[in-house]
């Protein structure tokens, strides 16, 4: 997508922004929740507002946004922000699933196929996955039982300056992706830990968009990135070690 465009549409499937009044890691929407919406903290810049459109559309990296919004998907489970971020990932680079219908010229990763490669398994079963969710490790673990390249940084093992610019240089670029695993109440919202894609980076206002993967309770946020860098910078108390961020490449888009 270029850069100097006048008018950027965002796609209506993630302007969405009814919430489910619950907290914790990465739970979703199982049908029986009343819903509502969610306030957003006054630090955060909703990509659903004119300024977070206008944002969007003076980016200088971007390189993401599209391919990532063409294949977004909701958390289709109580813990699986990191199987829907790896799906939206893999589809975008894109990598074939296995034991998949085909859709067009190659077969889509869902949440449901995602788990059929043995290799995948090995790393994590599915149903611990949707007890516990998932470590900055593991998420890095599991992109790597397909072919892609996953670059793990704990957020207390990087500067601020270092997580800018790596994150920065990838949203410029085709065929690379960051993965963001973020405590929730230190950007402001509820409120345990998170994953969800980076799809954009705006210099004048040092914010980058994540495209928050519980769509039922958050829209995509523009968020700061010194309290993105603090956020990661937290410790998961299920690994011991603080969050972070993922880089995902893939090997030229080959199928497995």
């Amino acid at each position: 997508m270029k850069a100097n465009i006048d008018k950027l549409t965002v796609p209506k499937t993630i302007r969405i922004s009814l919430g489910a009044a619950i907290a914790g890691l990465c739970l979703a929407s199982g049908g029986l929740l009343a819903q509502r919406l969610l306030p957003v903290s006054q630090d955060l810049i909703n990509l659903n507002s004119d300024n977070g459109e206008q944002l969007l559309i003076e980016s200088k990296a971007r390189k993401d946004y599209l391919p990532l919004s063409i294949h977004f998907v909701t958390q289709s489970n109580r813990a699986y922000c990191g199987v829907a971020s790896i799906v939206m990932v893999l589809n975008a680079l894109p990598i074939e699933a296995p034991e998949a219908p085909a859709y067009g010229t190659y077969r889509i990763f869902t949440q449901e196929n995602f788990f059929a490669n043995a290799q995948t398994k090995k790393v994590l079963k599915p149903e611990v996955v949707s007890r516990q969710g998932m470590t900055l490790s593991e998420l890095g673990k599991l992109l790597a039982s397909y072919p892609v390249k996953a670059e793990v940084y704990h957020g207390g093992d990087v500067s601020l300056e270092e997580f800018r610019a790596l994150a920065v240089q990838n949203l410029r670029e085709s065929e690379n992706f960051v993965l963001v695993n973020y405590l929730r109440k230190s950007i402001g919202q509820e409120r345990g830990g998170h994953i969800s894609p980076l799809a954009a980076y705006h210099k004048e206002t040092d914010r980058f968009l994540i495209l928050d993967v519980s769509r039922y309770k958050y829209p995509p946020v523009w968020v700061k990135a010194e309290e993105l860098w603090q956020a990661m910078a937290t410790v998961d108390f299920t690994s011991g070690k603080t969050r972070g961020f993922v880089l995902v490449t893939g090997h030229n888009g080959r199928p497995i």
